[in-house]
């Protein structure tokens, strides 16, 4: 594979899930760095939390919150300019909660294009009510669109 070639806009990159739902790009900046110059594991930890909220919000019918981040596996260091695809899917949905499983993927442009998983997490959603209790989460319709466009 030619690792120096430049891919073109709505190319698949080559290394990334096909299997699995894009949910969520975003390039660390310098203000995101912890003590030894990587990203700070905490600020990826926030935006895997909003990656794995993105399928639930679509057929919760109303508030849920995060219930528990059951795995979370740093794999590889992030490092500033690296171009993060958070991809999830829905591994269970109970009665009351939904289990979203999100993979993170790092495109590296130097010194050559790598694309590598740096991260891993399961996380647990719960549908709460107005007062904040547990709520039934509604089934997904089998012919309800996936998303908008």
């Amino acid at each position: 594979m030619d690792t120096n070639r430049i891919v073109p806009p709505g190319t698949p990159s080559p290394g990334l899930p096909t299997d699995k739902e894009l949910v969520l790009r975003v390039i660390p900046m310098p203000a995101d760095v912890n003590a030894n110059g990587d990203i700070f594991g905490g600020w990826v930890m926030a935006q895997v939390d909003l990656a794995g909220s993105v399928l639930p919000a679509r057929f919760m019918g109303g508030r849920f919150a995060t219930v528990a981040v059951n795995q979370f596996v740093f794999k590889q260091p992030v490092k500033v300019g690296d171009l993060l695809s958070f991809y999830a899917h829905v591994e269970r949905i109970g009665h009351t909660s939904v289990t979203v499983k999100v993979e993170v993927w790092a495109e590296r442009q130097r010194p050559q294009y790598q694309c590598v998983k740096v991260t891993e997490a399961t996380l647990t959603y719960v549908a709460i009510d107005e007062q904040g209790r547990p709520r039934p989460v509604p089934k997904p319709a089998a012919d309800a669109p996936a998303a908008c466009g």
